[in-house]
Formats: C-alpha cells, sequence, structure tokens
C-alpha cells in the first residue's frame, strides 16, 4: 500500500466511525429531540404514567380552577384533544386562558398531568428592539411586525427599564 492509498484509507475509517457515532446519538436522542409533546401526540404514543416530558398547547378557555395552596387545575388543547394539568405553585405573569403554555412533569394513573413547572409562551408577533432595527435596515421589515399588543398588556421592558426595549 502506498502513502496516498494509507492516508486515504484512515480518512474514510474515520468519517465512518464519525458517521456511525453520529447515527447512535441521534438515535438515543430521538424522542427528546421535539421541545414538547402536544396532547394529541400524547395520547397517540400511549405515554406511561411516571414518564417525564413537556406537554404544550392551549389553556382552554374556562377550564381554570384555583384551589388552595396555589394548587390550579386547567386543561391544556392542541384543537384535536385536552389533557387535563394540574399544579401546585405560582404560574407566570403572561399565564392566561387562550395563552400558549409549556408544562414540564409526568402523568398520573388517571391520566392527569402532574405539572412541575409550567412556562407561558409568548406571542408570536415578539421581537427584540435590534433584531427589528436590523430588518428596518435590510428592507425586510413587515407591518404586522409591530402589530398592536393585545388588551391588558405592558409593553416589554429591557434590563435598563426602558419600555421601548421590544417591538411587539
Amino acid at each position: 500500500m502506498t502513502r496516498k492509498q494509507r492516508r486515504m484509507t484512515i480518512i474514510g475509517g474515520s468519517l465512518a466511525v464519525l458517521a456511525l457515532a453520529a447515527a447512535l446519538v441521534l438515535n438515543a436522542l430521538r424522542d427528546s429531540i421535539v421541545f414538547f409533546s402536544t396532547p394529541t401526540m400524547v395520547a397517540e404514543k400511549h405515554v406511561e404514567p411516571g414518564k417525564r416530558f413537556r406537554l404544550g398547547g392551549l389553556v382552554q378557555p374556562g377550564s381554570l380552577q384555583r384551589g388552595d395552596n396555589l394548587a390550579v387545575t386547567f386543561e391544556v388543547a392542541d384543537g384535536n384533544a385536552k389533557l387535563p394539568v394540574a399544579y401546585k405553585g405560582i404560574l407566570p405573569d403572561l399565564f392566561r386562558e387562550g395563552q400558549g403554555v409549556v408544562a414540564e412533569g409526568a402523568l398520573d394513573a388517571n391520566g392527569v398531568f402532574k405539572a412541575d413547572t409550567v412556562l407561558a409562551k409568548h406571542d408570536e408577533t415578539y421581537m427584540p428592539k435590534d433584531v427589528a432595527d436590523a430588518l428596518k435596515k435590510q428592507g425586510h421589515w413587515k407591518d404586522d411586525y409591530g402589530g398592536k399588543p393585545s388588551e391588558g398588556a405592558k409593553p416589554a421592558a429591557t434590563a435598563q427599564g426602558n419600555p421601548q426595549g421590544a417591538v411587539r
């Protein structure tokens, strides 16, 4: 074998080992790649009780019930399926009915999602001021980027407390 053939064999073997390692990592992380599962996905996968995952969807209007000692129950829906959620703790400021939410926890034996963390999703029209300025400068600005904030919403504040720090 010449030097060039030996070098090409080593490079080819290294690439094969690297491809195999990448395939093994992606296969192991197959279920973890999704940032959250919707109620429909949970029903289709038949998730067993006790397995931790993230549940995402919209809080069903009229489903929010507050109990004693910061206990809260509500339903998360994605248009096709609903899943009841039980949480004990302080809810985020952006949490409200009809708003997007991501909850971390596990299903119990009764099919209720017991959340230990609830995150409210910001609406899709949020954009940091520097990104909006860059889009304006490049001529890619759309009028609906600066849409009016929803009723009762406060303007976002930056670390300096400037309410003009974010464009809605």
